[in-house]
């Protein structure tokens, strides 16, 4: 059995203290699954860590069958507590490299001498450790997957694989933080199923933090309801997620096309990938789709269709095998494939987020919104192919530095130094806008987007988390770009601020006329937010017309069950 009592967690930043859980208390028995759900930031992964012997905590008493643990605790009761728990964090795939059985072997020998080394066959125990390897991928579904390269393994086998290793491991308590939230309906179905499997073999005491009030429809016993690190309510899943959407904010209308005009055109998209061992993997042939200006139009499809490969084609974050995508610039047709001249005002004018967006934490949104008017703002290419001149950088070098702009991080920087360049000449080509060009361009943005102004003078962690995505989302719209792209940015989000994301996408395209293609697996957003869906599955177009009739395919395809308590019926049900 578990139980928390006055659990309370201070954050010590910069320049405060923040209080994440403030007086939490339940209890969860042997057998059961309980969920718990509430707003972006609310402390649930916090809850998460601490439970698990990560993070340390400021009152309270954790008990755990026979272990209590306070804050005073000797270090051999943290370590005791570690023992006792296995987490899943969000967005974790840390699995070895080797094949789906030597991940289960390594864990079950360092049970025995304390690392995960892989005993070599000889070893006198490797056949034991082989046989209950498989028995817990047997648990897991995954037998016939023993053999296989863990890198080649669908995301809802690797899920399923790393829940595989926790459960080697003998804990008493389970800790699921958002397990398969980013997935297709039918991979977040294996997943769930293998949870609900997994407990009813072993009892384990299983706890699931999820913004998806249907994963906890399907899963949990009991619900915990948590805000502003406080326990608001416990009790049934449905009353609570009932309870939990009024604070919702009313749906703003879908926009009006206000012209049926062809803005992108993909012809004849060719894109092939393969990986040793397994080949194929993936085979977009001869694609050919078209979008029209101020549309919105979501991209679905189950996981690792093509969906983010076409997206970042049509972004020239990748460059496909054949094909060509053409984007109308001034009423003159570009081809974002082939170097021209047009092609950096093509990027300036195209604005992307991808599922890693990240404000920086220390830096105030005026001064990264600074830096992106730097980057994309009206007259910036003129002064960078100035410079770019003085410096001897051919035209050619620079649109490929320019496009590294939205590539970031370590791959613009390995890039860059093939090319001869250092990071600097980002700083160097691009450098931030002055202050009050972001004022004169944050006023009608955060207006429509309804953040007050103050955000500007405010750090990413003094944000609340539904100002924290809408600012993120101002950062890709503050030049008014012509096309913005979503790479599933908004998968983790709860659903009140999933409905605030919405509301704005639909107001910056009325307002601004941009013209928005996403993806997602949130299917309950796609029909709220979208003009259009299109349905690509083995990278072909399988569906293309209204998001209910595509969504409700990929649903029935996937086999998706949990989505029979999906979000759309307790909004329903909250409006009668």
């Amino acid at each position: 059995m578990l139980k928390v009592k006055n659990l309370v967690k201070d954050y010590e930043l910069e320049d405060a203290t923040v209080r994440a859980l403030d007086g939490i208390n339940f209890e969860v028995n042997d057998g059961e699954i309980v969920g718990i759900m509430g707003r972006s930031g609310s402390g649930k992964t916090t809850l998460m860590m601490v439970l698990r012997g990560i993070e340390h905590f400021n009152e309270g008493e954790i008990q755990l069958d026979n272990l209590t643990l306070t804050p005073d605790s000797p270090y051999e009761d943290m370590m005791a507590m570690k023992g006792m728990t296995a987490i899943h964090l969000q967005r974790n795939f840390g699995l070895w490299a080797g094949s789906a059985i030597e991940n289960i072997i390594r864990r079950l020998y360092s049970l025995r001498v304390g690392q995960e080394a892989l005993p070599s066959k000889e070893h006198p125990d490797y056949d034991d450790l082989y046989a209950e390897s498989m028995e817990f991928l047997k648990l897991v579904g995954l037998e016939h997957k023993a053999e296989h390269y863990t890198p080649v393994l669908s995301g809802g086998e690797k899920q399923r694989l790393l829940i595989a290793r926790q459960i080697a491991a003998n804990p008493k308590l389970l800790l699921l933080d958002e397990p398969a939230t980013m997935t297709c309906p039918a991979t977040k179905q294996e997943v769930l199923d293998t949870i609900k499997r997994v407990q009813q073999k072993t009892g384990i005491i299983t706890i699931i933090v999820s913004h998806l009030p249907e994963i906890h429809s399907y899963l949990a016993d009991k619900l915990i309801w948590l805000e502003e690190g406080k326990i608001v309510a416990e009790g049934n899943p449905d009353d609570l997620i009932k309870e939990f959407l009024k604070d919702m904010k009313p749906e703003v209308p879908l926009p009006e096309l206000k012209e049926d005009k062809v803005v992108i055109r993909v012809e004849d998209l060719c894109q092939r990938y393969f990986l040793v061992r397994q080949g194929e993997v993936l085979d977009i042939e001869d694609m050919n789709v078209e979008f029209k200006k101020g549309e919105i139009t979501a991209l679905i499809g189950p996981s690792g269709a093509g969906k983010t490969t076409l997206l970042h084609a049509m972004d020239g974050l990748i460059y496909p095998d054949e094909g060509e995508i053409n984007f109308l610039l001034n009423d003159k047709w570009v081809d974002t494939t082939i170097y021209s001249p047009d092609r950096m005002e093509l990027r300036r004018r195209t604005s992307i987020m991808y599922q890693e967006f990240a404000l920086y934490p220390n830096t105030p949104i005026k001064h990264q919104l600074a830096y992106k008017l730097g980057v994309k703002g009206m007259h910036v290419l003129e002064a960078a192919r100035d410079k770019a001149k003085e410096l001897g950088i051919p035209d050619e070098h620079l649109d490929a530095i320019y496009r590294l702009t939205d590539v970031g991080g370590e791959g613009a920087q390995e890039e860059l130094e093939r090319m001869g360049y250092s990071l600097d000449i980002i700083s160097l080509l691009f450098p931030s806008s002055p202050l009050d060009e972001v004022m004169k361009h944050a006023g009608p943005l955060f207006e429509a987007m309804k953040l007050p102004i103050s955000v500007l003078d405010s750090k990413p962690y003094q944000l609340s988390g539904g100002e924290n995505v809408r600012a993120a989302l101002a950062l890709a719209m503050i030049t008014n770009p012509d096309y913005l792209l979503l790479d599933e940015p908004f998968g983790d989000l709860d659903p009140i601020t999933l409905r605030e994301v919405a509301n704005s996408l639909k107001v910056v395209s009325e307002k601004f006329g941009t013209t928005i293609i996403l993806i997602s697996h949130h299917m309950d957003f796609v029909n709220e937010v979208a003009h259009r869906a299109i349905l690509i599955d083995n990278g072909d177009i399988t569906m293309d017309g209204d998001p209910l009739a595509v969504t409700s395919k990929l649903i029935e395809i996937g086999h998706a069950t949990y989505m029979e308590h999906a979000i759309v019926d307790y909004k329903i049900e909250n409006m009668k």
